[in-house]
């Protein structure tokens, strides 16, 4: 399992380095560059997953009870001390912007994303640095 991990961090990775790539562009040309916001909603809807996943991962190798949705699983990552509690309440509202880059794509509000690339990025890459604190404490 704690390679399975490492392997999607790695991936999150990549994905965090592509949106950073990505932040130069302006919120116009989001807009007028179906192409360049294709690439911006794909790489944020994957590196969510990515999260997700990792947290899956997490809850069923500490065999915590399994949370009923998305949205709980940052929650009951803060609640059992993998992810400082203050942090897993403010990336909880992502498990929400997954599942609308998944299920309501043609409905995907452009300054919602915008906002995402510009500003979420900072919370995945404290993210993948929480998770390796962890991980480095269960190897300790």
């Amino acid at each position: 399992m704690g390679q399975e991990i490492i392997d999607k961090l790695e991936m999150l990775e990549e994905y965090v380095n592509n949106l950073r790539e990505l932040q130069q562009h302006s919120l116009e040309e989001l807009a007028n560059d179906y192409v360049l916001r294709g690439a911006v909603e794909r790489y944020m809807q994957i590196a969510l997953e990515c999260m997700l996943d990792i947290g899956e991962m997490i809850i069923s190798m500490e065999r915590i009870k399994r949370p009923d949705s998305y949205k709980e699983i940052f929650r009951t990552l803060g609640e059992n001390g993998v992810l400082p509690e203050t942090f897993a309440r403010k990336i909880e509202p992502s498990a929400g912007f997954r599942n609308v880059l998944v299920h309501m794509y043609a409905k995907v509000d452009l300054d919602r994303l915008y906002d995402n690339l510009q500003n979420g990025v900072n919370d995945m890459e404290l993210f993948l640095e929480y998770i390796a604190i962890y991980l480095a404490r269960k190897e300790g």
